[in-house]
């Protein structure tokens, strides 16, 4: 193989990593509660597990209820310890559909939002 043709695949191969780093957005891994779960008691904190850092800033948690009426979260955080997983107190729950609201941005400024719907028996 020339020298030209490895220095042409090399520089492709760095690109193609580079671009695909800078196009990256935070999304979400994992939650407690489970995304669709039915819960036989109401959670006390809901968990986000990401697969980049968030900015805790710019990253928040609401939760909303029966017709889409916000349920009040305190202390959303993101983990000082790991900073791809961002947490909010719940206050008690009564039976019925919720979903959890979230937007995030990583540290390169890429904002991403979604919800995780549950049910509480």
């Amino acid at each position: 193989m020339s020298i030209k043709r490895i220095l042409a695949v090399t520089t492709f191969a760095l690109a193609s990593v580079v671009t695909s780093s800078a196009f990256a957005h935070a999304k979400l891994q994992s939650s407690d509660p489970q995304a669709g779960s039915t819960l036989g008691s109401a959670p006390k904190q809901v968990r986000l597990k990401f697969n980049e850092a968030l900015e805790p800033a710019f990253s928040k948690i609401t939760v909303v209820g029966a017709e889409n009426k916000e349920i009040p979260v305190t202390g959303t955080a993101v983990d000082k310890a790991d900073p791809t997983v961002m947490t909010a107190e719940l206050p008690s729950l009564a039976a019925g559909e919720y979903r959890i609201r979230w937007s995030a941005m990583t540290h390169d400024s890429h904002k991403t939002k979604g919800e995780v719907p549950f049910t509480v028996k």
